[in-house]
């Protein structure tokens, strides 16, 4: 058995410019809660998604990679204990070009655990961001309350 989300956003850019805002640091910490990525971005790379004040927050490696069509990460939570046990997730990034300079973006992460927490956690933070980063790229500036880690976590 397995948990899996499935998120999908239609952006008004290029898959150039969306992969980028995917993948590069300035871009990331603007929509994604003041977090980036630590990554090489070529097949086995590892990956790591880092908290504002420096601590790890999940970690893995590259498993596929066509840029800037799709990439696939082996991801585990690193901040919370309960979450990390359950291991290793999926997350793949679809980025697909549509008529009238729209990119329709999917994010496919899922486990091979039933019922996974951490799921179900990303279930309810990748429509936000996503939510956030379509604002951004659209208008210029991130949907209010998602470019600053909150406080006490």
């Amino acid at each position: 058995m397995s948990s899996r989300f499935v998120n999908t956003t239609y952006i008004h850019t290029t898959p150039e410019k969306l992969w980028d805002a995917l993948t590069q640091p300035d871009f990331t910490r603007q929509y994604w809660v003041g977090t980036w990525q630590e990554c090489a971005w070529e097949k086995g790379a590892s990956w790591k998604l880092m908290i504002p004040d420096g601590r790890l927050g999940d970690s893995g490696e590259v498993v596929e990679i066509d840029r800037p069509r799709r990439f696939v990460l082996r991801w585990r939570h690193e901040f919370k204990l309960d979450l990390h046990d359950e291991g290793f997730s999926r997350c793949t990034m679809e980025l697909e070009p549509q008529p009238h300079g729209v990119v329709k973006l999917t994010v496919t992460h899922e486990m091979e655990r039933d019922g996974s927490r951490f799921i179900d956690a990303v279930s309810n933070g990748w429509p936000k961001l996503f939510a956030s980063l379509k604002t951004l790229m659209e208008t210029g500036q991130p949907m209010p309350g998602t470019s600053d880690w909150p406080k006490g976590m």
